[in-house]
C-alpha cells in the first residue's frame, strides 16, 4: 500500500529517479513499515470515530440514549481519540526525509517563515472560532439551552448558517493545512500524518462564495461586539 501511494506522489511532484527509488527501498524496510503501519492505524481511528459519530443515524441513536449530552459526548470521544494519536505517535527517525532546511541561509529562515506562518494561521484560527460558538461547539450551549427550556440551539440558526454547516466539515481546514505541511523538515510519519488528514479534510470541504460571505459578515458582527466594551470604558 505505502509504496504505491508514493510512487504516485513521487510522480506529481517529479522527485529524482535515485530519491523515489530510495522511498520505495526504504519502504521495504520493516523497522519502517511497522511504526508507519501503526501511525495509519491510529490515524484511522480518529478519523472513523469523527466521521462515524457525525453521522445522522449516530447523532439520533446517541440523542435516545444521552440526550442533550450528545455534542457533548462527541466531543469527549473526539479528544480521548486525539490523546490516544498523540501519546501512542511512532516517529520513523529512520525513515527517507522528502524535503529538510539543513544548508544556510535556508536553515535559519525556514523554520523562522515555518513559525510566522504557524502563528498567523493559529490567529486565523482564534478568530474563525470567534464566528462560530464556540460554546455550542464544545456541547456546552445545548445543555444550557434545555436547563432553561429553550430548545436547540442549531433550531435558532439562520438558514444561511445551516447551509454553511451542510458544506463545511472542519472550520478550519485551511490553517490545520499550513500548519501541517508547511514545515522545516518533512519525514516520513510527517507525511503520512498531512497526506491522511489533507484527504480528510478536503473530501467534504465545498464552501462558494455565499458561504465566504457569509463567514465574512459573522466575523466583522463578532468583532463590533468585542470592540463595544472597550469603546466605552474609553469614553
Amino acid at each position: 500500500m505505502f509504496p504505491t501511494i508514493f510512487l504516485f506522489f513521487s510522480l506529481f511532484l517529479q522527485l529524482p529517479l535515485e530519491a523515489a527509488q530510495g522511498w520505495l527501498t526504504a519502504f521495504q524496510d520493516r523497522s519502517i513499515l511497522a511504526p508507519l503501519a501503526w501511525d495509519l492505524g491510529l490515524l484511522l481511528l480518529f478519523v472513523g470515530q469523527h466521521s462515524l459519530m457525525a453521522t445522522e443515524t449516530v447523532k439520533v441513536w446517541m440523542s435516545q440514549y444521552f440526550g442533550v449530552l450528545q455534542r457533548s459526548l462527541y466531543v469527549a470521544c473526539t479528544a480521548l481519540a486525539l490523546q490516544l494519536v498523540m501519546r501512542y505517535w511512532e516517529p520513523v527517525p529512520r525513515g527517507p526525509v522528502l524535503w529538510a532546511a539543513r544548508a544556510e541561509p535556508w536553515a535559519t529562515w525556514v523554520p523562522l517563515l515555518c513559525f510566522v506562518l504557524h502563528v498567523i494561521s493559529w490567529l486565523l484560527i482564534f478568530s474563525i472560532l470567534l464566528v462560530f460558538d464556540y460554546a455550542e461547539l464544545m456541547g456546552l450551549k445545548q445543555v444550557y439551552y434545555h436547563v432553561l427550556g429553550l430548545g436547540e440551539p442549531l433550531a435558532l440558526k439562520s438558514p444561511r448558517a445551516l447551509r454553511l454547516f451542510s458544506h463545511l466539515r472542519h472550520p478550519v481546514c485551511v490553517e490545520l493545512l499550513t500548519v501541517l505541511w508547511v514545515v522545516p523538515t518533512l519525514g516520513t510519519d510527517r507525511l503520512l500524518l498531512a497526506l491522511l488528514l489533507t484527504l480528510y479534510l478536503g473530501l467534504a470541504h465545498g464552501l462558494d462564495q455565499q458561504d465566504l460571505c457569509y463567514l465574512r459578515a459573522q466575523l466583522q458582527r463578532k468583532l463590533q461586539l468585542l470592540s463595544r466594551p472597550q469603546e466605552g470604558g474609553a469614553e
